[in-house]
């Protein structure tokens, strides 16, 4: 199999590939054999038509059949070959076959190089979580007012399936913690991403892109139809909502690939949860600084 790669631009690759011989040859006759197992010509049964035959009459069949499993066969072979690594599906063209060779052009959209800098050791701030009181007792009012409640007592507290008040306000300070350890963390982790792609520039597959703005835009349309927009307004916001959303798809997409390619780097899984997981690893060896 002969393979060339021609860099059209940075995420952009032509791909040409040739291949000859027995790899074309085996296909053609395994075609031949399954649509001459049930071709039907006058003076021949069934699985008995000659091959001569089979050639001049059901040529067209079998080169469609050929074409359909040899191409995807051999172009996932010229990707391992040419090591890269495409984002989306090809653009086929300039297609050859006959009995003895296959010839075709990809363009193809890859993954960009990006130049990383130093991502261990990111310096983060961690300040401890700590309740004030009076923010608990302003929770507990509201959850009171809106009971309309007597006093802020013990039977106020079995009412909310607690033994008594001190148990229930110990409650409230664990869920007021909580949130405040989850703002905490969102923020941390809006700083790492800066940290990681703040100073980079690399070209975007545009495939991506436009996959990931079509995802926010369909979930745009849906939240506003929830909430009773009708669907010609929906249609007529579309450009605008799309002018609106490309910069965080943008964004979103350069987040991705900046750590698949810290993924790749440290062999961390390629999976659903691989932006997650390399969050976690950076956290870990991150430089922490802790404030109370």
């Amino acid at each position: 199999m002969k393979t060339e790669t021609k860099k059209v631009d940075g995420t952009i690759r032509e791909l040409r590939v040739e291949v000859s011989g027995d790899v074309v040859k085996n296909k053609f006759d395994g075609a031949f054999k399954q649509i001459g197992a049930q071709a039907k010509y006058p003076g021949f049964r069934a699985g008995h038509v000659p091959r001569d035959i089979l050639e001049k009459k059901f040529y067209e069949a079998v080169h469609d059949l050929v074409l359909k499993e040899l191409l995807p066969e051999i172009y996932n072979k010229a990707l391992e070959q040419e090591k890269l690594d495409v984002v989306s599906l090809p653009e086929i063209s300039e297609v050859k076959l006959d009995l003895t060779a296959l010839s075709f052009k990809a363009k193809v959209h890859v993954s960009p190089e990006i130049k990383l800098g130093e991502y261990k050791g990111i310096k983060l701030s961690y300040r401890r979580i700590k309740v004030d009181p009076a923010e608990i007792d302003r929770n507990l009012e509201t959850v009171k007012e809106t009971r309309k409640a007597g006093d802020l007592d013990d039977s106020f507290a079995r009412g909310l399936g607690y033994p008594d008040l001190v148990e229930l306000k110990k409650a409230f300070e664990r869920q007021i913690a909580l949130r405040s350890d989850n703002i905490q963390r969102q923020a941390l982790e809006d700083t790492l991403i800066e940290a990681l792609c703040g100073k980079l520039d690399f070209k975007l597959p545009q495939p991506l892109v436009d996959r990931q703005l079509n995802d926010m835009l369909r979930q745009a349309k849906m939240d506003m139809a929830m909430k009773g927009v009708p669907a010609d307004k929906l249609e007529e916001q579309e450009t605008e909502l799309k002018k609106e959303l490309e910069p965080m798809a943008r964004a979103q997409v350069k987040t991705y690939l900046v750590l698949s390619e810290i993924a790749r780097r440290e062999k961390i899984a390629d999976d659903e949860h691989l932006p997650r997981n390399v969050i976690e690893f950076l956290f870990r060896n991150a430089a922490w600084e802790i404030k109370d």
